[in-house]
């Protein structure tokens, strides 16, 4: 077969083909909301007659970041797709919507079917789980701008909740508690300091082990981003929750105040939660304060959620139905003047 004056260039349009084939055998059962499937020009997704009661739809996009450096560099690329779906999909239900589908785009210097597979594969396997339609993406070739094997990765999520049950600081009210969910670990935050503390400034190798850590060092850090969709599903379905604050870059002292409103101030315990050893770890290797570890990482906490003593105890007995772990870890108080948003109160780092 002759090569083509494009992939003399370094882009292999039939080899991208072949993988949306491939992807379009792996989809299952279609869902009845999308018309078409991949491979249009762009993705439909038509609205039925339950979902239209005062709908709004909430959409968001993120990326996953430096972490696409460890995953490239290590090989380990088979969950960094999910990072990619919960970064985006865990803010939706933030604002108390439900996704409706995703959408990926992934871009790199070269096609090699066998990374790529792999990275579209951790996609859909997230997407599958959490009920979620991958109804498209883009693949894009640009040699040039990316460095052999290297790639990034963004991603496109719009969910569905109707208006009055939007998410919103209004409804966050003094005396709520706060649930906070476990993170995996790290997710996909945080990774230029950690990048710089452990292997620039400390040398170490991607297979040492770490005390504490249950494997080695490049497996803790590519654990992948939790996603919250099944175990929060009930709650916002039942009107459990008064609010939701997804813990991604900025930690809890950034990420929490946005669900509260101006006088309002969360306050954690922190030793009603156990962190895991990596924060450890990083906060004594990159002498980290207290406010650089709870402002650049996510503490073992990857979402937390305020919830009305009234509605309390059927919110924990929805998490020990789902056998979900969760800390009760603070509460939300009247903010005095000049005070911060965010209180700190017991335990250490």
């Amino acid at each position: 077969m002759v090569e083509s004056a494009y992939e003399k260039a370094g882009v292999n349009i039939a080899a991208g083909e072949e993988l949306v084939a491939d992807l379009k055998q792996k989809l299952g059962a279609p869902d009845p909301h999308v018309l078409g499937g991949l491979g249009s020009f762009a993705g439909c997704y038509q609205l039925s007659k339950d979902q239209l009661d005062q709908p709004v739809l909430v959409a968001g996009s993120d990326g996953v970041g430096t972490k696409v450096l460890l995953a490239a560099q290590s090989g380990q690329i088979e969950t960094i797709g999910q990072d990619l779906v919960a970064m985006c999909v865990n803010d939706l239900l933030a604002q108390g919507a439900l996704p409706l589908f995703f959408l990926d785009y992934l871009a790199l210097s070269h096609l090699e079917k066998n990374q790529v597979q792999k990275i579209l594969n951790g996609i859909l396997k997230a997407c599958q789980a959490q009920s979620i339609t991958l109804l498209g993406g883009e693949t894009a070739e640009m040699p040039g701008i990316y460095q052999k094997h290297h790639f990034d990765l963004a991603g496109f999520a719009v969910g569905l909740t109707a208006k009055r049950d939007l998410l919103q600081a209004k409804n966050v009210h003094n005396g709520d508690y706060l649930i906070g969910l476990p993170s995996s670990g790290l997710h996909s935050n945080g990774y230029s300091l950690v990048r710089k503390i452990l292997f620039e400034d400390h040398d170490f190798q991607f297979d040492d082990q770490l005390a504490g850590l249950n494997g080695s060092l490049i497996e803790e850090l590519m654990q992948p981003t939790r996603l919250y969709v099944n175990v929060i599903r009930p709650l916002l379905k039942q009107k459990l929750v008064s609010g939701i604050a997804h813990i991604t870059g900025g930690g809890l002292l950034d990420n929490v105040p946005r669900m509260l409103q101006d006088q309002q101030q969360a306050e954690f315990k922190l030793d009603s939660w156990e962190k895991p050893a990596i924060f450890k770890i990083l906060a004594e290797l990159g002498k980290l304060s207290q406010t650089d570890c709870y402002e650049t990482f996510n503490m073992g906490i990857g979402m937390v959620l305020a919830v009305s003593p009234n509605n309390y105890a059927r919110v924990v007995a929805e998490l020990e139905q789902q056998k979900e772990t969760f800390f009760k870890i603070g509460k939300v108080k009247k903010r005095e003047k000049d005070a911060s948003a965010v209180y700190l109160s017991g335990g250490s780092r």
